[in-house]
């Protein structure tokens, strides 16, 4: 007795095919971090009024805290872990008339207490667990000076 070949329906296939495309995706979360903002800087002026900066006498640096957990990290001894960086902002937020112009910015951060500068476009890699950061902005007239104002420069934290 010879059986019978059955032939699949070409529209069976594609719903079968598109419900596989409905499926929900699964996944993990291998690692987080946060960044937790704190006291916001004060920026001073130099005796030239050349450099508005908060690490001019009279200025503060801004805090934040940043928490990483990455379990690739944990587990694999500094693989995959995070990295934090403080990168200067291409100009003011806000600024008076012609205070924002031929200005230069730079932005420096430490990590956990240490008095080390580091560069703030460098990312510098952290282990698991919370970090007190401190940064600093430094903005720099190329000429003239700054007109008196108010001034605010923001430092976007970043961790990646």
């Amino acid at each position: 007795m010879a059986r019978k070949r059955r032939r699949n329906s070409p529209a069976l296939l594609v719903i079968a095919a598109l419900a596989g495309f409905c499926l929900p995706a699964q996944g993990a979360i291998i690692g987080t971090c946060t960044v937790m903002v704190g006291a916001s800087g004060t920026m001073t002026a130099n005796p030239a009024i050349g450099i508005l900066s908060s690490k001019q006498a009279g200025g503060s640096s801004a805090s934040a805290t940043v928490v990483a957990s990455s379990t690739l990290c944990s587990l694999f001894n500094l693989l995959d872990c995070y990295s934090v960086s403080a990168p200067a902002p291409l100009a003011f937020s806000s600024a008076p008339s012609g205070g924002g112009t031929n200005v230069t910015f730079v932005s420096v951060f430490r990590l956990d207490g240490s008095g080390v500068d580091n560069n703030g476009g460098v990312p510098q890699r952290v282990v698991n667990g919370t970090h007190a950061m401190q940064v600093d902005l430094t903005a720099t007239k190329l000429s003239g000076i700054f007109p008196a104002g108010n001034y605010q420069g923001i430092v976007t934290v970043l961790c990646e």
